[in-house]
């Protein structure tokens, strides 16, 4: 497995022994539509900025990432826990992925 580019390094930490990568992601809720809007934070300290269209009620928007994310991956849902962050907008999540969804990384950044 490839190690994260620098600019993934930021926000993915990827355990190529586990396979497993830890993400951290800033979550924008209530937007028009799901997707990535860049970075946020200072270099360094960066989280992948994401836009859901789910509310923050309940929990359904952490609902939402985990849908979301794992549909752009290509992984299962199980494949993906919410580690910190639950009732925050700064979030980290655990995904047990293999090479190929490590190697989708590369379309998700933003440009």
């Amino acid at each position: 497995m490839t190690s994260p580019s620098p600019a993934q390094a930021a926000f993915l930490q990827h355990d190529a022994q586990t396979g497993a990568c830890l993400l951290t992601v800033h979550v924008t809720p209530n937007a028009i539509k799901c997707g990535i809007d860049g970075m946020y934070g200072e270099p360094g300290r960066q989280a992948l900025r994401i836009r859901l269209q789910a509310l923050p009620v309940k929990g359904r928007a952490n609902e939402a990432l985990i849908k979301w994310l794992a549909k752009e991956l290509g992984v299962a849902q199980r494949d993906i826990t919410l580690v910190r962050g639950a009732s925050s907008r700064q979030k980290q999540l655990l995904l047990h992925a293999d090479a190929a969804a490590v190697a989708r990384w590369e379309r998700l950044m933003p440009s």
